[in-house]
């Protein structure tokens, strides 16, 4: 008995490390005004990055209207939202400013993005936050900002 006590809590503490892991956001360029920025000079705010082959793709679309509804909640927030694109770079159709980044096939694999359509989330501490295939809810996106925001308070991070 005594055994399997210590094999438990041997196992909770091992997943609790892993729990704990932080995934940094690997870096990426894009155009600013006047010159290059990239993810690094951002801190501070977070990002909301959009992964898809081309601005025509219905994901990409799709996100991009339902991000529309509530822009001036994350403008609040001071979200940045970038576009990644792997095959066409082409005009982006939305009242929302995306910056694009210059090598899209690069920064999609380098978040290990092999599908058509990715969000990534990452927080103003510059750590991947939340990834995921399917199309989000903005609602789903802004709570995400604000837990990221509440966690970063807490922790000092």
């Amino acid at each position: 008995m005594r055994t399997l006590l210590l094999t438990l809590s041997f196992v909770a503490a091992i997943v609790t490390a892993e729990a704990a892991v932080v995934r940094p956001a690997p870096d990426f360029a894009f155009p600013g005004i006047g010159k290059t920025r990239s993810l690094k000079s951002l801190r501070g705010q977070p990002v909301v990055l959009l992964i898809a082959k081309s601005p025509k793709t219905g994901d990409f679309k799709a996100q991009a209207k339902l991000l529309r509804e509530i822009y001036q909640q994350f403008a609040s927030k001071q979200v940045v939202f970038v576009a990644a694109f792997t095959e066409d770079a082409g005009l982006i159709k939305s009242d929302i400013p995306f910056a694009v980044v210059a090598n899209g096939p690069a920064v999609a694999g380098a978040y290990g993005v092999v599908d058509k359509f990715n969000i990534v989330i990452i927080g103003k501490d510059g750590n991947v936050d939340y990834q995921t295939k399917k199309v989000l809810p903005p609602e789903r996106i802004r709570d995400v900002i604000q837990n990221s925001f509440a966690v970063q308070s807490n922790t000092g991070r």
